[in-house]
């Protein structure tokens, strides 16, 4: 349905994705690690939408959702990831492209699927944006049309990844948790609120939210890393 353009774009140096770039690097591996992690988590239904969101801004939950998808990319399976913030979007800056058409527009039922969902320079994975930023995103969100469309993308891709805004900022992510299989938390380990991150678990259960486990960027494990290291840590 998607074919790919042959019009490929480079990746901004600001937001390198590690898996893409430098696949056998110990960053790649360790993305790896959080893909096997979340479907091993799958134990009694297989993960197949997932959403990545932090408790607070800048714990690096964008490139960390971005990164995952490109490591079930190569693992064969087709992604789509999802630019689910529509207040302060960034998968477009990401992989350098436009975001003209969107999630907000497919809610509305302003453009179709195809017009919408762009292909990357990474075989296999596709993005969403958010398009136009809406004046009533958790309105958007929450209503049936979004449930809908995420359950009907499953027709068309393997693995369905949701970059959300922080949970304790705005209730986006915690409507979006309540239609995915599971969710992991990002956290800055530099800048690490132990606080805010038991507030964020406690907000999602109390959802009903499928907590698959947390995150930790910049957990620096040698100084021969070149980039920040990434572990995944179950419940």
């Amino acid at each position: 349905m998607f074919k790919r353009k042959s019009n490929l774009t480079k990746l901004p140096k600001e937001r390198k994705l590690i898996t893409h770039l430098f696949p056998k690097s110990t960053i790649s591996e360790q993305y790896r690690m959080i893909r096997s992690n979340i479907m091993f988590s799958g134990v009694d239904k297989e993960i197949t939408k997932l959403v990545v969101t932090s408790a607070a801004p800048s714990a690096g939950k964008s490139t960390t959702a971005a990164n995952i998808a490109v490591a079930y990319a190569q693992a064969g399976k087709n992604v789509l990831l999802i630019d689910g913030d529509l207040r302060k979007p960034t998968v477009h800056y990401t992989f350098e492209t436009k975001n003209v058409f969107g999630l907000s527009n497919l809610i509305t039922e302003q453009v179709t699927l195809s017009q919408a969902v762009q292909n990357t320079q990474v075989e296999n994975l596709s993005i969403l944006t958010s398009g136009p930023i809406p004046p009533n995103p958790s309105e958007l969100l929450s209503s049936k049309r979004f449930k809908d469309l995420v359950t009907g993308l499953e027709e068309y891709f393997d693995m369905i990844i949701i970059d959300t805004p922080p949970v304790l900022a705005v209730t986006d992510a915690v409507i979006m948790s309540t239609v995915v299989d599971g969710t992991i938390i990002v956290t800055n380990v530099e800048t690490n609120n132990k606080h805010h991150l038991l507030k964020a678990k406690e907000v999602l259960v109390k959802s009903d939210a499928n907590l698959l486990g947390v995150v930790l960027n910049n957990v620096e494990k040698s100084a021969k890393d070149d980039y920040y290291y990434y572990e995944y840590y179950g419940k």
